[in-house]
């Protein structure tokens, strides 16, 4: 995995995660669905990544 891809895969997953968590700390359920879809977002990126990996060794 490309160190650029792998870095915003994670940072994307972290972002949010904290998005969510945030949400439903202050209730907001559009805050908490656009942190998850940048989670889901962050793990297609990982996996695509990982996948390419895979087909290179």
């Amino acid at each position: 995995m490309s160190g650029t891809e792998k870095s915003k895969a994670t940072a994307e997953q972290v972002k949010g995660k904290a998005k969510e968590t945030v949400g439903r700390a202050v209730g907001n359920e559009s805050m908490t669905a656009e942190g998850r879809a940048e989670q889901v977002k962050g793990d297609a990126r990982e996996a695509k990544e990982k996948a390419k990996d895979a087909l290179r060794d």
